[in-house]
């Protein structure tokens, strides 16, 4: 008698070991259904990521074709990405930006070369209206096309991402190992979810043709003006695409920088969106074709420093044929791709012109003291790296 009424007692202490044990049981089916409840919801989140990311099989199959023409990588860790923007039309929210005849051209083209031990980033654009060796392609409705010596930017028009690289690769001799296509709507909605990038103009900008009314200083661009103010070429700046192509490099620079920032990286509010609007966008090879390619490739980027991100153009120079196209300024081209293939160090330098940052149309080379022929008879026992017309992600563009 004695236990049943303490048992049954409303103070005793079996009720209060019910009590516990029953609160217990509920605390951890709450915490249960937390933790499933997170791990669906990221898997969700992993899967409509993942699944945004269109992998470019043709291409992949059309490399494989010519695998023996193909570059050899020189360095095991190093990695060369070309990153290509699409000026095609189609797709949705691309058709304001012009008709859609059918075909695309590479609107940018830009190598992006990974150090090994992701010590340094360098960035190398390719003028679109460069004269090179374009290759016998595959076209979309299967035909191929006979080689031709043309403007740089007929490759991807006629063959797409595969033709580019195989062109990109004759040219430079660098195996390049990935590739992302990008499009109009794709590149608009990242700055947007970024919610702008801020960039610094030596002038105003009051531009009809790109629908740009800016201002002199920091400005904080939204996703439509970025659009504008990376593709307008003769109503912009000096008419020039030289000058477009540094003003897409001083804007990847910028956005490099926002990107970076903890209030994007650490903050995962605004971190979803811009991994949507990214991948979204994106075609790419198809190793790359997923989240976790994606982070295998750039979780190495984070620990490198902005003044080592780099930007430059291929040094080049007007076409004996044509001074309205480009062709490569030699040794000095030769020398920088060497310099890529063997994963060698490559510094930029700025020059400041009209408008925005930029260098002069030419070389693009700058000689440091040790290579200057001013300096004699003068041989550094290790001479620094070749210096190039260009800018970093760290650079302040109004200071």
């Amino acid at each position: 008698m004695v236990g049943e009424t303490a048992g049954a007692s409303a103070s005793g202490v079996g009720l209060r070991r019910r009590r516990r044990r029953w609160w217990g049981r509920v605390g951890a089916g709450a915490v249960g259904v937390v933790v499933v409840g997170a791990g669906v919801a990221g898997w969700v989140v992993y899967a409509l990521l993942d699944g945004n990311i269109t992998p470019d099989e043709a291409a992949a199959a059309e490399l494989a074709r010519y695998e023996s023409e193909r570059p050899t990588a020189l360095v095991k860790d190093a990695r060369n990405i070309l990153l290509i923007g699409s000026d095609s039309r189609s797709g949705d929210g691309n058709g304001a930006y012009g008709r859609d005849s059918g075909t695309e051209r590479s609107d940018t083209t830009i190598l992006l070369h990974l150090a090994a031990g992701r010590r340094s980033a360098t960035a190398v654009s390719i003028p679109r209206d460069l004269m090179v060796d374009v290759p016998g392609c595959r076209r979309r409705d299967g035909s191929r096309t006979e080689p031709v010596f043309a403007m740089f930017n007929y490759a991807f028009q006629t063959g797409g991402s595969a033709c580019t690289i195989r062109t990109v690769e004759k040219l430079t001799g660098i195996r390049v190992d990935h590739h992302v296509v990008v499009d109009f709507s794709g590149f608009k909605e990242m700055v947007e979810a970024l919610d702008g990038v801020q960039v610094c103009l030596k002038e105003p900008i009051h531009d009809k043709a790109a629908k740009l009314w800016l201002p002199a200083g920091r400005v904080t661009l939204d996703g439509e003006q970025a659009l504008g103010f990376v593709r307008a070429r003769k109503s912009l700046g000096d008419g020039s695409d030289t000058d477009r192509m540094e003003r897409q490099q001083l804007f990847l620079g910028a956005l490099v920088s926002k990107v970076r920032g903890n209030d994007v990286l650490l903050n995962p509010a605004k971190l979803y969106p811009v991994l949507d609007a990214a991948t979204s966008s994106l075609t790419t090879d198809p190793e790359l074709a997923s989240l976790r390619g994606l982070y295998e490739l750039v979780r190495g980027l984070r620990e490198i420093p902005t003044e080592r991100v780099q930007f430059l153009t291929v040094p080049r120079e007007s076409y004996a044929g044509n001074a309205n196209r480009d062709q490569l300024v030699e040794p000095e081209a030769e020398e920088l791709f060497e310099r890529l293939r063997r994963d060698a160090p490559v510094s930029v330098a700025r020059t400041v012109g009209p408008g925005v940052a930029q260098g002069p149309r030419g070389s693009g080379r700058n000689h440091t003291p040790a290579q200057s022929p001013d300096h004699g008879a003068y041989r550094s026992p290790s001479p620094p790296a070749p210096t190039f017309s260009g800018n970093t992600a760290a650079q302040d563009l109004c200071a």
